[in-house]
């Protein structure tokens, strides 16, 4: 039996403080309104006990444009107990060749975090 198509873009979010991945953390994916200058809401999405994401965005409405995925870490850290410093993190990103595959780690801890474009 086949996996399900999991969309041509996916993310993983990480605690790097403790070492394992952050589940239950929300997140939202937006496309940059041109004309506009608008963010619209695409989809929204939480993070798998393995702190991945996917299926936020099929392939028929990932074309060229600026996106941001809104991830919602304040949240995860208030319900570990602890302050958050950023009560969320958005990753502004462009897409020019919308047929490829796009991954978009959130590595974070308390104080910190860091993206990359993963394979």
């Amino acid at each position: 039996m086949a996996a399900p198509d999991p969309g041509p873009l996916t993310t993983h979010v990480l605690n790097t403080c403790d070492g394992v991945p952050a589940s239950q953390v929300a997140v939202s994916l937006h496309r940059l309104e041109d004309k506009m200058m608008i963010w619209s809401l695409l989809s929204v999405g939480t993070t798998n006990k393995d702190g991945r994401c996917s299926g936020l965005v099929g392939r028929e409405a990932f074309g060229p444009g600026t996106y941001k995925l809104r991830f919602e870490t304040g949240s995860y850290w208030e319900a570990r107990g602890h302050a958050p410093f950023y009560p969320y993190v958005e990753v502004v990103f462009s897409i020019f060749e919308p047929l490829q595959k796009f991954h978009l780690p959130l590595l974070m801890s308390r104080f910190s975090y860091s993206t990359y474009r993963g394979s």
